[in-house]
């Protein structure tokens, strides 16, 4: 009994310096954060002064804080369902052994791996309205109506980003998927067969239904993403133009850096904390419930 409990306190003291680690940089942050948001401080002044739920009043009247939600909202379905489903198609094909396989699943892949500066400067050349190569392609194949202002009209901007999200996300939705059908038996595979199941009826009764537990999981991990973005729309688009790409993170950094109210910046990043929370704690609620 003495030896099993000294192994359960070694046990905690592995953990220890993570535990520590994650105290001082994240958790003590959220909480100083959460008191900020209660005050009126700029950022740069010893003076704070305690306003109440003020902030948060401010919040729910700031019509750019409801865009902003919109937008992220909008960001998430067309990210995360775009980016599993062409994830999935993928590793379908990939799992098929089709020659060159591994060329591919590295070709799809290494987007993840650049910075996402170098990815955001290669689309702004290609998304050029005048001299960008979409724009050219199109007129190339007498398409000239769809050759628009991708990044500088309020009415594509933001998809633009959200293709260029993808591209870069893309292949890690394929890679994980790729894994759980790895480990999927092909026994299931066989008597789906003997049953004269074909390629869609058997991806779509029987594959996708054994990879449920892997959608969950990347959609958790999209809403905490899609909440997170900031660099590929600051990089891109600035938030504009207009509000017409500003997401719930550039506006934080607008409020705290450009009108140095970090108090409001603060109940921007509380919302957006608590927005997470119920969005991924409902994800988990029903992929239990399937």
């Amino acid at each position: 009994m003495k030896s099993l409990r000294k192994n359960n306190w070694m046990g905690y003291l592995y953990i220890l310096p993570l535990l520590l680690f994650s105290t001082a940089l994240i958790y003590y942050c959220m909480v100083c954060t959460v008191g900020v948001s209660f005050t009126d401080w700029n950022g740069m002044s010893k003076e704070m002064n305690v306003v109440g739920v003020k902030n948060y009043v401010k919040l729910l009247n700031d019509k750019t804080f409801w865009t902003a939600a919109l937008n992220n909202m909008i960001f998430f379905v067309g990210t995360v369902f775009v980016q599993a489903g062409v994830g999935f198609f993928l590793a379908v094909l990939l799992k098929l052994k089709l020659p060159g396989t591994s060329m591919f699943k590295a070709v799809y892949f290494m987007p993840i791996a650049m910075a996402t500066s170098i990815i955001t400067a290669i689309f702004r050349i290609i998304l050029d309205p005048t001299n960008g190569a979409l724009n050219q392609f199109l007129r190339a194949i007498h398409l000239d109506f769809l050759a628009v202002s991708w990044l500088g009209d309020k009415r594509f901007a933001l998809f633009a980003v959200i293709m260029v999200n993808i591209f870069q996300w893309m292949g890690f939705s394929m890679i994980t998927y790729y894994a759980s059908l790895m480990s999927l038996p092909d026994d299931v595979y066989e008597a789906a067969k003997i049953d004269g199941a074909g390629f869609w009826r058997t991806l779509v009764s029987v594959t996708f239904p054994m990879v449920k537990g892997t959608t969950n999981t990347l959609i958790i991990l999209g809403i905490v993403g899609s909440l997170k973005t900031f660099d590929i729309v600051k990089l891109l688009t600035g938030g504009g133009p207009g509000r017409a790409t500003t997401v719930l993170n550039t506006y934080l950094y607008e409020k705290a850096f450009n009108d140095f109210n970090a108090g409001s910046a603060s109940a921007i990043g509380v919302a957006i904390l608590l927005i997470a929370l119920v969005m991924s704690g409902l994800q988990v609620k029903l992929g239990k419930e399937e």
